[in-house]
């Protein structure tokens, strides 16, 4: 009683709520101030049922390892076998996404050409068209086609290796995309036929279809741009995988490619980023379905992307059924974004490295998403180009020493019976058993 008078009652410890976290409260306050909402770039931040959520099986006694210093296990993966004259035949099953020269300095699509080629396999154009430097140094190149048509050039088309037709992307889908008028430069602007520092906004659909029919006579008109030479790619935003894929397939794709809301964007609204969309470990497994549904798995390509960082990750995308695995933003920080090293100047931004967002600004400090030309001298694409070829080399051989100790020879022979789920979520989502069981949320027939 006398320590009560003396001290008062006990405190109390101050709580931050969940809901209203300080993040939450600081992007309120941002909003109430500015009457804007947040633009940003990457992709989805918040925490979501992803690759690490699963586990491989090792080979033990019922499976048969291999042997990694005398036993092949064969990485080569051929896109486009339904209608394409043409496939494209990859080293690795590891691409490179389309990211735009505008979203990214001429520099890194160059580091992106020179590390791709070097690694054996391809990479991607985005928005604004092809640039000389990007198909100089590209030994496979996919021309996007989407629904801005900027930079739109039907002799690039046929310079092309492949054709992407964009119908959504996963930080965005349902969603135009956006370039600030900062880094529309001169060159962006000739390339684009729009006025130099005016804000670009792209369409959220394409302007000359409106359903799967029109996506079926859209995908001819490109096969007779080409003269059938060419796979025809559509890429889709992870939303409703079963029914977009079974749509693209029925349209007459080659491919198909599909983007989780991991996947990352040079600027758009971060509502949309963080909310709109499924996690890319939700999509595989459905858009698999549809296509063994059809009688098209295999026959039709799967590349999944959105949130690929190791060979680990490759590994369990594979085994779940894609073919192949395109990677965006492990690609930029390989090639040098968000490097410690311009800690410093990333602080006068108000930031620090690993956070950078900021891309749609064009101050991007290690010189990859910026227009700035003293900025983009600082990336050196030959150095680049190597740092990215060894990133993909280290993958591939994280993701064969995985399917060797499984016990198979060839990536593509991973399979869903080679994995087990640490949460509910992801056995859900993955279809595959939650470990130290033989059952996942919805499988019949089984006893928990």
């Amino acid at each position: 009683m006398k320590d009560l008078e003396e001290n008062g009652p006990p405190q109390t410890v101050p709580i931050q709520s969940a809901t209203f976290s300080n993040p939450i409260n600081a992007e309120i306050r941002r909003a109430a101030a500015t009457g804007i909402y947040d633009i940003r770039g990457g992709g989805a931040k918040r925490r979501v049922p992803h690759f690490d959520d699963l586990l491989f099986l090792g080979a033990s006694v019922s499976r048969y390892p291999l042997e990694g210093y005398r036993e092949r296990c064969n990485t080569k993966v051929t896109l486009g076998t339904r209608f394409a004259k043409k496939p494209i035949e990859l080293d690795i099953p590891i691409t490179i996404a389309g990211m735009s020269f505008g979203a990214l300095s001429g520099p890194a699509k160059e580091a992106l050409g020179r590390g791709a080629s070097l690694a054996g396999t391809s990479t991607t154009t985005g928005d604004g068209g092809m640039t000389p430097e990007e198909r100089g140094h590209s030994t496979k190149l996919v021309y996007q086609y989407l629904p801005s048509r900027y930079g739109m050039n039907p002799d690039d088309l046929r310079r092309a290796d492949a054709v992407e037709i964009v119908v959504g992307q996963g930080a965005k889908p349902g969603g135009g995309g956006m370039l600030l008028g900062q880094k529309i430069s001169d060159r962006v602007a000739e390339m684009r036929t729009l006025p130099k520092g005016i804000d670009q906004r792209s369409a959220c659909r394409h302007p000359d279809w409106t359903g799967p029919d029109d996506l079926e006579i859209k995908i001819l008109e490109l096969r007779e741009i080409t003269g059938w030479e060419k796979p025809i790619y559509v890429k889709l935003g992870g939303t409703r995988p079963y029914y977009d894929v079974a749509l693209a397939v029925k349209a007459g794709a080659d491919v198909v490619v599909l983007d989780g809301m991991q996947g990352g964007t040079a600027a758009t609204q971060e509502v949309f980023i963080e909310h709109v969309g499924l996690p890319t470990l939700a999509c595989i497994r459905p858009a698999v379905q549809a296509l063994q549904d059809l009688g098209m798995h295999r026959e039709v390509q799967l590349i999944v992307s959105g949130g690929i960082r190791s060979g680990a990750d490759v590994a369990k995308a594979l085994a779940l059924g894609a073919d192949a695995v395109a990677i965006g933003t492990a690609a930029l920080v390989a090639l040098g974004d968000n490097d410690p090293r311009w800690e410093e100047e990333y602080r006068k931004l108000g930031t620090t490295a690993g956070a950078y967002d900021d891309w749609h600004e064009g101050r991007d400090p290690a010189g990859i998403t910026t227009q700035d030309p003293e900025l983009a001298a600082r990336l050196d694409p030959v150095d680049a180009g190597r740092r990215l070829r060894n990133y993909l080399n280290v993958m591939t051989l994280e993701a064969q020493t995985i399917a060797r100790a499984c016990g198979h020879n060839d990536l593509r022979n991973l399979e869903p019976e080679d994995l087990c789920a640490l949460t509910m979520e992801a056995a859900a989502m993955a279809q595959v058993p939650l470990a130290g069981t033989d059952w996942w949320p919805g499988k019949t027939g089984a006893a928990f």
